[in-house]
C-alpha cells in the first residue's frame, strides 16, 4: 500500500513544474496513550482533520517559511537566504512580521510541510499581487516574491486593525496561506471600479493589491455613527477581489466563556444586547 492511500486531497492547484495539494487524514487511529486517544476520538467525532500541504516539484523551486518543512523525497536541495538581501529581509521581518530568512527547496520530488489541524488556502496568481494578514504566508511556487506592503493611508494604519504594514505576494504562480477558516467558508467579492465593500470587524482575509483599504465612519456624522452602534468600518474600494472569512469572528466568540449562549441571544458586534424586552 502506498503512503498516499492514507490521504484525501481536499484542494489542489497545478502549474508548470509544481502541483500543490492540501491533504488530510480522514481519521487518526494510532495513539497508545489513553488521554491522547480520548482527544483523538473527540477530534474524529467533531470532523476535525489533521492536514498537510504536499508539493510535487519537477525541476522547479518552492519557497517556504523556515521550519515549515516536515519531510521530502527525491532529488531535492534545501537552501536558505534573506530573500533579496539583508535590507529586504530585515524590512520583511520587522515591518510585516515575516521571517528574516526564506527557505527554498529546489529540484524534483515530493515535499511535505508540517501537519496541522488548521486550514490552508491556495491562490493561483497570474501577474498579480495579493495583500494578506501578517504571518499568514506558508509557501509559494517559483516566480512569487513576498515582502512588506505599507498601508496607503493613515486611517487604515491607525484604525483599520491591520497595522502600518501587511504582507504582499506578487508574481505568477501559487501561494499557500494559513487560513483562519476552511476555504469553503471564505466568501470572495469581485468589486467593480469604485464599488465599496464595508465590514464591521476584522475578518477580511485577503485582497488583490488593486483594492484600496481604509477605515471609515459608518455615517456622515459622529452622531449618526453612535446611534447606529457602528463607529468605524473597514472599507474596501474596487477594482479587485476581497476574500472574507465571515465565520472567523463566530469561532472566536465561541472560544469565550458562554460564547455560544451570547451568540444565541443575538448580541450586536459592539456588544449591544438586541433582545426585545
Amino acid at each position: 500500500m502506498s503512503c498516499t492511500d492514507n490521504f484525501t486531497v481536499i484542494e489542489s492547484e497545478q502549474i508548470p513544474g509544481a502541483i500543490f495539494d492540501v491533504v488530510r487524514y480522514e481519521n487518526l487511529l494510532g495513539s497508545d496513550d489513553l488521554n491522547v486517544a480520548q482527544q483523538v476520538f473527540f477530534a474524529n467525532q467533531a470532523n476535525i482533520h489533521l492536514k498537510m500541504v504536499r508539493v510535487t516539484l519537477t525541476n522547479s523551486e518552492l519557497l517556504i517559511e523556515p521550519g515549515a518543512l516536515y519531510f521530502m523525497k527525491g532529488h531535492l536541495q534545501l537552501e536558505s537566504s534573506t530573500g533579496g538581501g539583508i535590507a529586504k529581509g530585515l524590512m520583511r521581518k520587522f515591518l510585516s512580521g515575516e521571517t528574516l530568512f526564506q527557505s527554498r527547496i529546489k529540484g524534483s520530488g515530493e515535499v511535505f510541510l508540517e501537519p496541522s489541524f488548521g486550514h490552508y488556502s491556495l491562490f493561483n496568481m497570474e501577474n498579480d499581487a495579493l495583500i494578506f494578514d501578517n504571518s499568514s504566508f506558508y509557501c509559494a511556487s517559483n516566480g512569487i516574491e513576498v515582502n512588506a506592503k505599507l498601508q496607503k493611508n493613515i486611517s487604515s494604519a491607525l484604525f483599520g486593525g491591520e497595522g502600518f504594514f501587511q504582507s504582499q505576494a506578487s508574481g505568477t504562480g501559487v501561494v499557500v496561506l494559513v487560513s483562519p477558516v476552511p476555504t469553503s467558508e471564505l466568501v470572495a467579492y469581485e468589486l467593480a471600479e469604485g464599488e465599496k465593500l464595508s465590514i464591521d470587524g476584522n475578518f477580511a482575509f485577503v485582497r488583490t493589491a488593486s483594492v484600496s483599504f481604509r477605515a471609515e465612519m459608518s455615517s456622515k456624522s459622529i452622531f449618526g455613527s453612535v446611534v447606529s452602534g457602528e463607529l468605524l468600518l473597514q472599507t474596501f474600494t474596487g477594482p479587485g477581489v476581497v476574500w472574507l472569512a465571515p465565520t472567523q469572528a463566530i469561532y472566536e466568540k465561541m472560544k469565550q466563556p458562554k460564547g455560544v449562549v451570547n451568540l444565541s441571544h443575538n448580541q450586536g458586534s459592539t456588544g449591544t444586547d438586541t433582545r426585545q424586552r
